[in-house]
């Protein structure tokens, strides 16, 4: 079948070489409108009751998580330089497109008890316009007094200023956003260079946008890098620089098809999907070298048979030769490897299914474009030359397989106690391995939005939104009973007893502001009003709503109860603590809430964006976790059903299970927490490494028959016509995901390095103990 494949496609060469380039200048075409996307949400399922909770609250209060915050920390604040280029700052920052409001110092309110209207006014504590210094001072005197803002816009503590901007989520989720963040950073930048001050910058649209910028320039980086490391190693094997082009070629098409499958399914550019451009070129150049190595090996037997055949002959049997030998052993690799990714696709998570859907599809295409495109080309180019098949003779590595052969046949008790004690190692490191993900964990801890966000995690608690929202099930259930109001307050007072969590804002801080505003500003009566106080404040207060003018009390906390004031809203800043503590916290906070909220007669519900951020890194690993399980079994099929042998499947498995042992072992002694980047290795690593173990099995099963069945013969000579071909792919795949070591995020930068770890252990057993296996199991086999 193979052979008559290669024979149609030499046949067929004009009309499949149109139909490869039609499709290719089509998925380009697709592929340069593919965008960018950083939407957490979707890592959970919409039928999750995180993601549930989250919609609900959406529907009734808005999008929370739009709060773009600045900070400045100075005892120098209220000098009138500085203030007056804070308040210009603000007026600068308000000017700009996506910028909704600001909450902010200047622009700060205090209630006023007005006796003729019997209502509370908000009035501004800092004029308008460039401010004397005694006129900031009398303010600012007038607003430290005001306990409301502590800790929500200042720290009187540390002397640390908060200004927070609400940004319009239709310009935060488009390509609008860039130009809105740099605008903002700008501003920001005059700012620091007219006071001297260093403003930090966070929030989760100013996270969001950076990170997805930077998604942006690395896979370019990436792709470009691995493209150019390629070239140069696939030139120093094959000295040829067409064998280096065609090779490229096949690669850089693989890329656009993937980038063309991402728009045209629908997706966007994330953190994952990103990393797809750059493992097709490494998971690319393997079929290239495996292709031409068996050209070269087929041309070099026609050369060395004597016999007398035109070269167009030679050149076409040599390609037929390679489709028929290589064509079922690349299949079954790029399945084996679309296996390792396309079993994302089984998730629930939206995110992950995306990556795996586009991994898989086009890790098969690769395969496709590999069979038509070398065949083709090696047809229209020249026959190789004698330096452009020295590499098959390579003494260095041929001396390199005679010790890999050596240590087979005469060394294997060794081989098998040096694996075990190295299994045992592993296996209690793996005993260590924690799961744990961050909102900003993949930046280095040195990086300015880690230092910024840790910045207002000191001085504020943290600007990760959390809101928490309490049903009484009953219509004006908040305002009308006392009793719910006083274990409101309680449950805000343990809140803020959490160093993780910053004091929440609610219905019970407005009560509190605008006692303190009847008792003419007094600061010891800011606190729960009594159940004595709230019929003389009730007047004041207009709590069931309708009319009031745009300063009434019912339009500052309207945000923080329902229409039907049946629900209460808390809404809470805390920190960036991992999806590992997390639960902890939540669940502590869920327990204080059953306390004082029994569940027969309300429902409090935890929602917010940070946890659906987190929770949806927890579901992505455990996600994962199954994947790799799906994964190894779908792969053990495979080879089941190429092999037909279980004595040969469980000879493959052992050497592909070692190396991820060992890579979890090393991650669980070095401290290296399971996270969506890291879990991503062991699929990736055993989709490729798997790939190294087709080839030699392969090659072993069909050198059997020339050997009389004589294992040991056949896995010398397994081990010297696989060996070099294993060892420069392999050389290959390293080099490629040694580059995601320099990128600029940790997780990428682990699967990187880690990586390449995995697949030199594969390279390792699949040359030493896969031979040993073969060799012990045959000899088993036969007593």
């Amino acid at each position: 079948m193979w052979e008559q494949l290669g024979k149609a496609i030499i046949k067929f060469r004009i009309l499949l070489l149109i139909i490869l380039t039609a499709a290719t200048v089509l998925f380009a075409y697709w592929g340069s409108k593919a965008e960018l996307g950083y939407e957490f949400t979707k890592a959970i399922p919409t039928d999750h009751p995180v993601n549930i909770a989250y919609q609900k609250f959406k529907e009734k209060y808005g999008q929370d998580g739009n709060l773009l915050v600045v900070g400045v920390q100075s005892d120098r604040f209220f000098d009138a330089n500085i203030f007056n280029a804070y308040v210009q700052l603000q007026k600068e920052l308000k000017g700009i497109t996506g910028v909704v409001d600001i909450i902010s110092v200047p622009g700060a309110v205090n209630l006023v008890k007005d006796a003729a209207s019997q209502k509370l006014k908000a009035t501004k504590i800092f004029e308008e316009g460039s401010l004397s210094q005694a006129a900031i001072d009398s303010s600012a005197a007038t607003f430290r007094n005001l306990p409301f803002y502590q800790g929500l816009l200042y720290n009187p503590q540390t002397n640390s200023y908060m200004m927070g901007l609400n940004m319009d989520p239709s310009v935060i989720n488009s390509d609008k956003r860039d130009l809105a963040i740099n605008a903002i950073k700008e501003k920001i930048a005059g700012f620091e260079k007219a006071t001297g001050l260093e403003v930090k910058l966070s929030g989760l649209p100013y996270i969001r946008t950076v990170l997805a910028a930077r998604i942006a320039n690395e896979m370019r980086y990436f792709l470009t890098a691995s493209i150019v490391l390629s070239a140069i190693i696939l030139l120093l094997f094959f000295r040829s620089v067409s064998s280096m082009l065609l090779s490229l070629g096949v690669v850089i098409i693989g890329v656009l098809f993937s980038l063309g499958t991402i728009h045209i399914l629908g997706y966007k550019i994330t953190l994952l999907t990103a990393l797809i451009p750059p493992l097709i070129v490494v998971i690319g150049i393997p079929n290239c070298i495996y292709f031409l190595n068996k050209y070269h090996t087929s041309w070099q037997k026609q050369a060395a048979s004597g016999r007398e055949v035109p070269v167009a002959t030679k050149k076409r049997n040599a390609i037929v030769d390679m489709v028929s030998r290589m064509g079922i052993v690349t299949l079954f690799c790029n399945v084996a490897a679309g296996i390792g990714f396309a079993v994302f696709a089984l998730t629930k998570s939206a995110i992950l299914k995306e990556f795996g859907v586009v991994a898989g599809i086009n890790i098969m295409l690769l395969f496709f474009i590999s069979l038509t495109l070398i065949p083709i080309a090696l047809y229209f180019l020249p026959p190789p030359k004698e330096k452009h098949t020295k590499y098959l003779h390579n003494p260095r590595l041929n001396r390199w397989l005679d010790r890999l052969e050596n240590w087979s046949l005469s060394h294997r008790k060794l081989i098998y106690i040096v694996t075990t004690i190295l299994v045992v190692i592993a296996a209690a490191g793996t005993l260590r391995l924690q799961s744990n993900a961050y909102m900003v964990d993949d930046v280095p801890k040195t990086d300015k939005i880690y230092t910024d966000l840790k910045f207002f995690e000191k001085h504020f608690k943290g600007v990760m939104p959390l809101e928490i929202v309490i049903d009484t099930k009953k219509k004006y259930g908040v305002t009308r009973n006392f009793k719910n109001l006083v274990k409101i307050d309680s449950f805000s007072q343990y809140l803020a007893s959490r160093p993780e969590v910053a004091r929440p804002l609610s219905l019970i801080e407005g009560l509190k502001f605008a006692k303190q505003a009847f008792y003419e500003g007094d600061s010891s009566n800011y606190a729960m009003p009594s159940e004595f106080d709230l019929p003389g404040l009730s007047q004041y207060l207009n709590m069931q709503g309708g009319g009031g003018d745009a300063n009434s009390f019912t339009k500052l906390v309207s945000r923080f109860v329902d229409s039907t004031k049946q629900e209460a809203r808390l809404s809470v800043n805390m920190a960036d603590v991992g999806t590992h503590a997390l639960p902890g916290l939540l669940d502590g906070i869920q327990r204080r809430a059953e306390e004082l909220f029994p569940k027969d007669d309300y429902n409090v519900s935890l929602t917010g964006s940070s946890i659906a951020f987190l929770e949806g890194g927890r579901f992505i690993i455990n996600g994962l976790k199954e994947s790799i399980f799906w994964a190894f079994l779908l792969i053990a099929l495979c080879m089941l059903y190429l092999f037909k042998s279980l004595r040969i499947l469980l000879c493959s498995l052992i050497p592909n299970v070692i190396p991820l042992v060992i890579t979890a072992g090393i991650m669980g002694w070095m401290g290296i927490s399971l996270k969506p980047s890291t879990v991503l290795i062991f699929s990736v690593a055993l989709g490729i490494a798997i790939d190294i173990t087709i080839r030699f099995l392969v090659n072993y099963k069909q050198e059997l028959a020339y050997h009389e069945n004589d294992p040991k013969q056949t896995v010398i000579q397994t081990i010297h016509s696989t060996g070099i071909s294993i060892i420069y792919t392999s050389m290959v795949l390293i080099a490629g995901f040694v580059i995601f070591c320099f990128s600029g995020f940790g997780g990428t930068k682990a699967l990187g390095w880690l990586t390449s770890i995995t697949l030199v252990t594969a390279t390792v057993t699949n040359l030493l103990l896969l031979p040993a296996l073969l060799i012990s199991f045959s000899k088993k086999n036969k007593k």
